[in-house]
């Protein structure tokens, strides 16, 4: 702007010098920026199973189904302990990689009142919200591109690769289930039981801390004889005319009654299979069965009920026919 008013000769100002000068009087931000810098402050939950976090990080190769593929490390940390409830290399960072790691962290360590989590499309799946709708967690999304809401995290991969991956012996590894095993056995005897001079530790172990506040925990309760069901997805479909609605390319059988309305199928998702149909409120409407079209061949099949003739006397309601009729001969009668 300055060279096209001809305040200074061209060239003689560098672009990028101009970008900086502005920068650093707050008078160069993107449009819609906040016209200070965002707030950031050092925070501790109060309690331990206040808030939990969650995040992924890219772990070694281990052979899976023959071949040499990356495992990703799921954990799930508490803030006020820095225990981490659960942890497990999984073969890829999905919605149902998480969710397993959060069931079984749930089994072992009690129910998070938060859980904070990384803004990637595996943490939005709907699949992983109603699960912690069921259990009363509420889920809180970090800011994309703001490793900082998670700080705690980011040292725990720090320690864990400077103390747990440096030392792994991977020529002892036959499958993922080796290196959890070992995973597993490391937190417990190691990480779990070695002081933190972190803050709000101040040279407890994170068990030692985690332990203080057994008493305020919240349980499971009713909910743990049902865990399976809590986890368990849920799909919309339309049944179809032959009783029967589709999920992952097979088809399943559902009670007959239902066909053409929207039904939920409930179905497990690490077996793929489905195992009964509700409604939107979570009513149970029935089985749901694979579809077997050799033995419906022999199926007896549902009749509709005859309808019963009745004579127009029996006409409960008024229709067009008869209004008319008594209107005309009304009319005679005159």
């Amino acid at each position: 702007l300055l060279e096209r008013r001809v305040t200074v000769a061209k060239g003689e100002l560098k672009r990028s010098s101009v970008h900086r000068l502005l920068l650093a009087h707050g008078l160069s931000r993107p449009s819609g920026a906040a016209s200070e810098p965002e707030e950031h402050r050092a925070h501790l939950a109060e309690y331990a199973g206040d808030i939990w976090y969650g995040d992924v990080m890219h772990g070694p190769q281990v052979p899976m189904d023959g071949k040499l593929r990356k495992a990703y490390l799921v954990s799930l940390m508490d803030d006020a302990s820095r225990l981490i409830a659960h942890s497990a290399f999984c073969p890829g960072e999905t919605a149902l990689d998480i969710e397993g790691v959060l069931k079984q962290a749930v089994l072992k360590r009690g129910l998070p009142k938060k859980l904070v989590i990384d803004n990637g499309s595996a943490y939005r799946a709907k699949t992983l919200q109603a699960a912690c709708a069921r259990l009363g967690i509420h889920l809180i999304y970090c800011r994309p591109y703001a490793p900082e809401g998670k700080g705690k995290l980011e040292r725990w991969h720090r320690t864990f690769r400077d103390h747990f991956l440096s030392e792994l012996d991977h020529s002892r590894l036959s499958d993922l289930s080796d290196l959890n095993a070992r995973l597993w056995a490391w937190l417990e005897t190691v990480y779990h039981n070695t002081p933190h001079s972190g803050q709000g530790l101040n040279g407890e172990t994170p068990l030692q801390r985690y332990q203080q506040d057994l008493p305020r925990m919240r349980t499971l309760g009713p909910l743990a004889e049902k865990i399976d069901e809590v986890f368990h997805h849920r799909v919309v479909r339309k049944a179809r005319k032959d009783g029967t609605a589709s999920y992952q390319g097979k088809r399943f059988e559902v009670p007959y009654e239902l066909t053409g309305k929207r039904i939920v199928l409930v179905v497990d998702p690490h077996l793929q299979k489905v195992l009964s149909v509700e409604d939107d409120n979570g009513e149970f409407l029935g089985t749901a069965t694979p579809l077997d079209v050799v033995a419906n061949v022999n199926r007896k099949r549902r009749k509709p009920r005859p309808v019963e003739e009745r004579s127009l006397h029996d006409v409960d309601g008024e229709n067009e026919v008869e209004l008319a009729y008594r209107q005309y001969h009304a009319k005679g009668e005159k």
